[in-house]
């Protein structure tokens, strides 16, 4: 019977301690989820606002931008395009934004409408998103944007 109180005393413990770290877990969880959706806008009011010194902190070195009728670009040729002011936005927001987190990286998902001129010629998108993000010295970077043609209305 002692042995019996024992082990029940032991499991008490353990499972005492053990929930303090799952609500950490947690509220770590959703405090990179705020932090996330933050990043989310500092994106998009950069791509408004042409900031591509923004842009290139947002962005991983090997960063990997794949979206359509564009051949996959790296960051140095993103940036380059950034640049150039070739392409001005006059709006760029997103809804539907769905954020996972993995411990060091996150997986974004949403909807993307924009509107640009491209070589004065004004062009509208609205796209299906993933962003991935990682996260080096508590500092989360975009390493990956991929970006595909939403369903058309019926």
């Amino acid at each position: 019977m002692r042995f019996l109180s024992l082990g029940i005393t032991i499991m008490f413990a353990l499972a005492v301690f053990a929930a303090p770290k799952r609500v950490s877990a947690q509220s770590s969880s959703e405090h990179d989820k705020q932090d996330l959706e933050r990043l989310e806008k500092v994106w998009n009011e950069a791509h408004e606002q042409g900031d591509a010194d923004v842009l290139q902190s947002l962005w991983a070195d090997d960063l990997e931008v794949d979206v359509p009728k564009m051949p996959a670009m790296s960051k140095t040729e993103v940036m380059a395009f950034a640049r150039s002011g070739r392409m001005k936005f006059l709006h760029y927001a997103t809804s539907d934004i769905n954020i996972r987190v993995y411990g060091d990286a996150a997986v974004v998902t949403g909807r993307l409408q924009r509107t640009r001129t491209l070589n004065g010629q004004e062009l509208s998108d609205d796209w299906r998103f993933t962003k991935v993000y990682t996260r080096h010295a508590q500092t989360w970077q975009v390493v990956s944007f991929h970006a595909s043609e939403g369903p058309k209305p019926n």
